[in-house]
């Protein structure tokens, strides 16, 4: 993680904002961020079945900061299984999402920062794919494609053309089938106290 914020803050002004990993800190500020940014009903989409009662993918929760150190941007990937092949073995994967940037920050390439980041973490943490659902003109530019879905899908509804694809390792999805299914780690709930 630290070689792609080295690599990052090298590309854009320090004093504007960093990438940095979420911490335990960041969970309201990253909840208050996603309900301005997204609105209440992003609890309803088809992703949030797969992240519910789940943790995201180690090491694969960012936050972009401002030079205060608040949260004004967010991402986290998911473990996934992405379907399965023709021999019947699960394709891991990785679901991305969501992706918000605090409306009082954008269009400061804050989003495309948080992106080229997870990406890059993806990658060096030997992963496959990652896959998300959303608007094909913007996450095509990081080699996103629907094409790479078109036998997947996703539990509940979803629009077939936002539903996107970036293979990280070459073929990775290749003849993958099927519906997608959380994978990942589950939250730890703390025990429940019983009255006496």
């Amino acid at each position: 993680m630290a070689a792609v914020v080295d690599t990052l803050r090298a590309f854009f002004a320090p004093s504007t904002f960093v990438i940095d990993a979420e911490n335990p800190g960041d969970v309201v500020a990253r909840e208050n961020l996603l309900d301005r940014a997204m609105g209440s009903g992003r609890r309803k989409k088809s992703s949030e079945k797969l992240r519910r009662g789940r943790v995201p993918a180690e090491g694969l929760a960012l936050v972009a900061r401002d030079v205060d150190g608040h949260a004004i941007g967010t991402v986290r990937l998911w473990d996934i299984e992405a379907g399965v092949t023709r021999e019947g073995q699960a394709v891991p994967a990785l679901l991305l999402g969501p992706l918000a940037v605090d409306p009082a920050h954008e269009g400061k390439g804050i989003g495309g920062m948080l992106m080229r980041a997870a990406i890059e973490e993806a990658a060096n943490r030997g992963h496959g794919a990652i896959l998300l659902v959303g608007d094909a003109a913007y996450y095509e530019r990081f080699g996103f494609f629907a094409a790479r879905t078109q036998h997947l899908v996703m539990p509940g509804p979803f629009e077939r053309n936002r539903f996107l694809a970036l293979e990280l390792k070459e073929g990775w999805l290749e003849g993958a089938a099927g519906m997608l299914v959380a994978s990942g780690r589950k939250l730890a709930l703390p025990p429940v106290k019983r009255a006496a």
